[in-house]
């Protein structure tokens, strides 16, 4: 078996305090580590920021790595845990910024960088979109990584799938009162890839919106492993096999009986 313990963690950011907002997520760090071993802990999307900045996102967007990536590599050392968190990401032109999320491994060194491909609303306004599903390579098994509405597309999940991601890593801002389609798409994406998903979702209020949380671990089978109450800030821990992955796909045959031949009209702009 291989086990892992995942925590998810709903928190409210403070709107545009960066610094305020680092050192909650470090001590929530902390405190999640400090009675249990934890491998893994997701934290929401732009949980360093908030959701609606505008257009301060471009004052409060960093390089990365920076510092932003320094300060939670270090708790990320101290404590021996993955670490998957949204920040808003500056490239090398400084106007241009994407809504992004990160993997730091126990060794505090960045592992991957994910750039959110499905842009929704406003976010078109702020962001530049990503074009690519990375896997990252871990000491738990290759993870993958999406955040909020990439939810949506089963093509996103599927892509990582077929790529060999066994634990999927979703940081979200998904809003009221769109509590079920939240919880139907955490659900279907593990169970139609045969994998497990972790996804934390923001609570808290901002101008225009407000966010539940309900973050969830759900497994292969589409089993759920941790649900956290709507609207309360907190933390949930789950414990998962990896190995249930590939048992679970080898008896439902459900990726190699797939025909790509026949999807044809999916890649095809609509």
């Amino acid at each position: 078996m291989r086990q892992i313990t995942v925590a998810t963690v709903q928190m409210a950011p403070r709107l545009n305090e960066v610094e305020a907002n680092l050192e909650r997520m470090g001590k929530c760090v902390e405190d999640t580590c400090r009675d249990q071993k934890v491998d893994l802990i997701v934290f929401p999307e732009l949980v360093t920021t908030g959701y609606e900045c505008g257009v301060r996102f471009t004052d409060l967007a960093e390089n990365v790595p920076g510092h932003i990536i320094n300060y939670m590599a270090k708790r990320a050392a101290d404590f021996r845990v993955h670490l998957a968190f949204g920040l808003v990401e500056k490239h090398k032109v400084e106007s241009v910024i994407y809504d992004s999320a990160v993997l730091i491994d126990p060794q505090g060194e960045l592992l991957t960088t994910y750039r959110k491909v499905h842009l929704r609303g406003e976010e078109r306004l702020a962001f530049r979109a990503g074009y690519r599903f990375d896997v990252a390579e871990t000491s738990l098994g290759p993870v993958g990584l999406l955040l909020g509405w990439d939810l949506a597309f089963p093509e996103a999940a599927r892509c990582l799938a077929l790529s060999g991601v066994e634990l999927l890593c979703v940081c979200a801002n998904w809003e009221k009162p769109h509590q079920a389609e939240w919880r139907s798409y955490v659900f279907a994406r593990a169970l139609e890839n045969s994998l497990f998903v972790a996804a934390a979702n923001r609570t808290g209020d901002e101008y225009a919106y407000s966010f539940f949380g309900n973050s969830l671990v759900v497994g292969p089978r589409g089993e759920s492993l941790s649900s956290q109450q709507e609207g309360v800030e907190g933390v949930g821990v789950a414990t998962l096999d990896l190995d249930e992955v590939r048992k679970n796909r080898e008896d439902t045959q459900l990726l190699q009986v797939r025909q790509p031949r026949s999807y044809r009209e999916i890649v095809k702009m609509y």
